[in-house]
């Protein structure tokens, strides 16, 4: 007799779970979306942004963090938590230079894309962000720090996926920013090379590829044509990216 897995409920919806999953491994693969900037399929997860909070028995916690547990009473789609998401997504706007229009990532920025999602009219607070770094120093690499969410996604792909060590983050609350681990700590001097797969999960427009910008047309990029939720239930890291050392 085949053994059934355990199972949670999200928002009164029975989701089976493998034993060692969280509570977003488990909706994603049942294809129930719980909001999140942070996460990436494959990557050690690390709760960064707390877009994926959910309420267990009135506490809140990281969906992408915390371990899925038999008989869990999840909620996640309540307007108490998207209010609160809206809120953290106007907050990672007003902290950095995101102006959208003027942005060659519009349409396939998923900062933009949550935005629009979670139904957020305005910034709400007053522009406020620190002047940081441009690292144009790479051949084919431009590291735009004003951009940067601090999502640690590009930590996390370079060290675990392209096996090397390129980025970091430095420093805590305001002072918090991304570094480049070489000598100079310029990213020209470092061996991230454009196939990496930290030189494209950026979910901003913090690391973009030289001489790329434009090539899809504004209104046929990714989230012109599909939602965050839809891309959000298809995400893996691509196969075709593996491991490399250099």
């Amino acid at each position: 007799m085949q053994k059934t897995n355990p199972t949670i409920h999200v928002d009164g919806q029975e989701i089976p779970f493998k034993v060692g999953q969280t509570i977003m491994d488990a909706a994603l693969a049942a294809k129930v979306y719980i909001p999140h900037l942070c996460h990436y399929p494959g990557l050690t997860p690390h709760g960064n942004c707390k877009l994926c909070m959910v309420d267990i028995g009135n506490k809140n916690v990281t969906a992408c963090t915390t371990a899925a547990v038999a008989g869990q009473q999840i909620r996640n789609n309540t307007e108490t938590l998207n209010a609160a998401r809206k809120t953290v997504t106007q907050m990672l706007f007003i902290e950095g230079d995101h102006i959208c229009p003027s942005c060659e990532k519009t349409g396939n920025c998923k900062l933009q894309a949550m935005a629009y999602y979670l139904g957020m009219l305005d910034n709400h607070f007053p522009q406020f962000y620190p002047r940081r770094e441009m690292d144009a120093s790479h051949a084919t690499i431009l590291l735009d720090r004003s951009r940067c969410i601090l999502c640690d996604l590009c930590v996390r792909a370079s060290r675990e996926v392209d096996g090397k060590n390129v980025f970091a983050i430095a420093g805590r609350s305001t002072n918090a920013h991304l570094i480049v681990n070489s000598p100079s700590g310029k990213l020209g001097d470092s061996n991230i090379q454009t196939d990496d797969l930290a030189a494209h999960i950026c979910p901003v427009g913090a690391i973009l590829i030289k001489e790329q910008g434009y090539d899809v047309p504004i209104g046929q990029r990714i989230y012109d044509q599909q939602t965050i939720r839809d891309v959000g239930l298809n995400e893996a890291i691509p196969e075709k990216q593996g491991n490399h050392h250099d």
